[in-house]
């Protein structure tokens, strides 16, 4: 496995929102987060989310006790991308925050590269 060190960033609010969902569906620790790219969406890639557990070929990350699992495939469109939890006037969510995007949707659940 290469160096994936900076593969994506969780911040603070992220991790802790993943743990509070974890604990209130009793989640074991063999579970985390899964990150990935699928087709489609307005802008040709849509961002995945999803509580999983590991597969053989994945990337691992781990941020303060919260496990994050990227497939090979995604990890090419997912590289240098920031996870966030935003909680405000305008929605509660993860969001991610994709610099290597060359467009994105106006819901920000797209882009393309």
């Amino acid at each position: 496995m290469s160096d994936n060190s900076n593969l994506v960033i969780l911040t603070d609010k992220a991790v802790d929102q993943v743990k509070s969902i974890f604990a209130s569906e009793g989640k074991g620790e063999e579970y985390g987060v899964r990150l990935g790219v699928v087709g489609g969406g307005c802008s040709g890639l849509s961002y995945n989310i999803d509580f999983d557990t590991q597969n053989e070929k994945d990337n691992i990350l781990e941020f303060n006790g919260v496990k994050v699992f990227i497939d090979l495939k995604s990890s090419i469109y997912l590289k240098g991308v920031t996870l966030d939890f935003k909680d405000g006037l305008n929605g509660k969510g993860f969001v991610f925050i994709n610099p290597n995007a060359s467009n994105t949707c106006g819901c920000g659940e797209s882009f393309s590269v």
